[in-house]
């Protein structure tokens, strides 16, 4: 039996919906991610549309997109609140990310062009540059261990490691004033750029697990 097709109106306003929930949900993970809504707010929905001026369906579509991807949580007949990661799930992961890491300078060392050296060297450069500026520091910093992912170009890696990401971030209120381990940076890079894929996973491992550590010897009872 052959479905009676959508009116042309009906399909565009579930595009529309479609694309204004993801695009709310971009919006809220901005807020979040960046600290103006603080780990434990709660978000109210009819506050939240009225600052992006859009209706309340969107906003409660890219709530449940945020909850899948560990930002929010839902308390029943409370509402919507921004994630809180305590240090138990911070150690776990970091030990999932350096394990991730590791693994994408592995691959990323076998296979790694001049123009991706390039890349990754002039991001070194950059840090050297603004080593005392914390704020610019910790931005290149998470710009150097992005990239290194994303040029391994396994993307089922990419999107494991975006999560924990996110999810280490909302630490951040906890988390200690940026460390600069430029050497250490340096070092994975010229591993990297060697083709050393042993050496630069090692490298990464131990980078990722001296930041575990400090985290924990920072804030364990």
């Amino acid at each position: 039996m052959i479905k009676k097709a959508i009116p042309n109106e009906t399909a565009l306003d579930l595009l529309r919906n479609r694309s204004l929930s993801s695009a709310a949900q971009e919006e809220i993970e901005k807020l979040i991610l960046s600290g103006e809504l603080e780990a434990g707010a709660k978000i109210g929905e009819a506050e939240m549309a009225f600052r992006l001026g859009i209706s309340r369906g969107p906003i409660r579509e890219a709530f449940r997109g945020l909850e899948e991807i560990g930002l929010v949580r839902f308390e029943k007949n409370r509402g919507v609140f921004v994630r809180e990661v305590d240090l138990a799930q911070a150690n776990e992961n970091y030990e999932v990310r350096g394990a991730l890491e590791s693994l994408a300078a592995r691959i990323l060392a076998e296979r790694i062009s001049d123009e991706e050296i390039a890349e990754l060297r002039a991001i070194i450069e950059r840090m050297e540059r603004v080593v005392s500026r914390n704020k610019d520091y910790a931005a290149l910093n998470l710009r150097l261990h992005q990239r290194i992912i994303e040029m391994a170009g396994n993307e089922k890696l990419s999107e494991f490691y975006g999560r924990i990401i996110k999810e280490l971030m909302l630490f951040r209120r906890r988390s200690l004033a940026p460390h600069p381990t430029l050497d250490e940076h340096r070092d994975i890079v010229e591993k990297i750029a060697a083709h050393d894929a042993a050496g630069a996973g090692q490298a990464i491992l131990e980078h990722v697990e001296s930041a575990r550590r400090r985290i924990l010897a920072a804030y364990a009872p």
